[in-house]
């Protein structure tokens, strides 16, 4: 499709994550690369009463230490971790958003659930002692605007402030959006990505009566592991990862490191099923379609995927699909991972936290490893990095993702040669 206007060039010069593998940037991307998992026994209440009894939890994050301590109690978890990736992002960018950038910066972090710890929290309290007792920060403290609204306010940015809530597509769809927000024009500075705070009982107890969770409580080490034949769902995570995107002659005016660019942006839907992938990939198919148009790609240049990968049996393969009708013989010449084998799955965290590790592997030239595919599945015959990352020539890169009600986004990013134009 013909382009209508010039568009500008966007490049992501800040990555900030908060994950079940570690709190903090080089946290997550050291433990990734050591092949550790955050995945183990749920500490947060008693899940004994559940069949699915792991998840991926965040271990040693306290709000405090990115907000003011009178400012904790106004906002459920999701919004504390996206808080901490949002200091983390600008720290890495080593940005200060000014007064003269604040109305030309703006913010997008989705979230696909939102307060549901607080709800339950705040539902035995009105339960126990009536409903003049429950919180005035109550409404505020679980919407999920509120990440982008608090970190809008604390770090003031004035331009544009959404949230997407795409189910499992969200925080890809934040990155996307915000890549548009500034190829077009409305800002030269976003801040993007997703966030998640889900590891609950109501939640929990949902995902295990959809039977979409892996039961494998004596060893959750093992529990994620996308394309294995003895997968059994997928495992529950939580977290946040946020990028910085600036326009690149902005980018270049402050001396900023770059990690990518991103160069194209797809969005699709499947029109199938609540839930359920369409069987033959057909959505995941035209959604990478869309993006390599985009990004004006033939899509021999890809040379690694980082997959959606949750650990499902359907998602998996009906995924591995779409990348064979999209790549064809190349599909067997690319590397394709799924770093869900390592953090679980952060539902609308996901795709910020994917983003922002596609970013490092393009500046590193490193493939992350898919752990615990052992035995692949029937049909899964692609080179999916079995358990050790490896260090790989690639120029473009491209991450997926893909949540219930079939909405698709995928992103394409490109190498930055040490901070020079190639």
């Amino acid at each position: 499709m013909p382009r209508l206007i010039e568009r500008r060039r966007v490049v992501l010069t800040g990555v900030g994550l908060v994950s079940p593998l570690g709190v903090g940037t080089q946290a997550n991307w050291q433990a990734l690369l050591a092949g550790k998992s955050g995945i183990g026994r749920i500490t947060r209440f008693d899940p004994s009463a559940f069949p699915t009894q792991i998840a991926g939890q965040v271990e040693g994050f306290d709000p405090a230490d990115y907000i003011e301590k009178k400012e904790v109690k106004k906002g459920d978890s999701f919004i504390h971790y996206a808080l901490g990736a949002a200091h983390f992002a600008l720290e890495d960018a080593a940005l200060i958003i000014g007064e003269e950038h604040s109305e030309r910066t703006g913010v997008i972090i989705g979230s696909g659930i939102g307060g549901l710890p607080l709800i339950e929290r705040t539902h035995q309290v009105h339960l126990k002692r009536g409903p003049s007792r429950i919180s005035p920060f109550f409404i505020p403290g679980l919407i999920s605007n509120m990440a982008a609204g608090q970190v809008s306010i604390k770090y003031g940015a004035k331009g544009p402030n959404t949230t997407p809530c795409t189910a499992c597509t969200t925080g890809l769809h934040a990155v996307g959006d915000a890549f548009r927000q500034i190829q077009l024009g409305y800002a030269d500075i976003m801040l993007a990505g997703g966030t998640e705070g889900e590891v609950a009982e109501l939640g929990l107890g949902g995902f295990c009566s959809m039977k979409a969770l892996s039961k494998r409580n004596d060893d959750p080490l093992r529990a994620s592991r996308p394309w294995d034949r003895d997968r059994d769902g997928f495992v529950i995570s939580e977290g946040s990862g946020i990028v910085v995107l600036e326009e690149l002659e902005q980018a270049r005016a402050r001396g900023a490191r770059i990690h990518a660019e991103v160069i194209g942006y797809g969005m699709s839907a499947d029109a199938y099923h609540i839930s359920a992938p369409h069987p033959e990939g057909d959505g995941a198919a035209r959604v990478m379609i869309a993006a390599l148009d985009d990004a004006e790609l033939e899509p021999e240049a890809i040379g690694y995927i980082n997959a959606h990968g949750t650990s499902t049996g359907l998602g998996d393969l009906a995924e591995v699909k779409a990348i064979k009708r999209v790549f064809g013989d190349h599909a067997y010449r690319l590397a394709v991972s799924s770093t869900k084998s390592t953090t679980g799955h952060l539902l609308g965290a996901a795709g910020g936290l994917e983003s922002g590790l596609l970013a490092l592997a393009l500046q590193e030239q490193i493939l992350p490893a898919t752990l615990n595919l052992d035995n692949p599945d029937e049909g899964c015959d692609l080179d999916f990095v079995p358990h050790e990352p490896r260090s790989a020539d690639f120029e473009y890169a491209l991450t997926n993702s893909f949540g219930f009600g079939g909405t698709n986004g995928a992103v394409i990013m490109r190498r930055w040669r040490n901070g020079v134009d190639s």
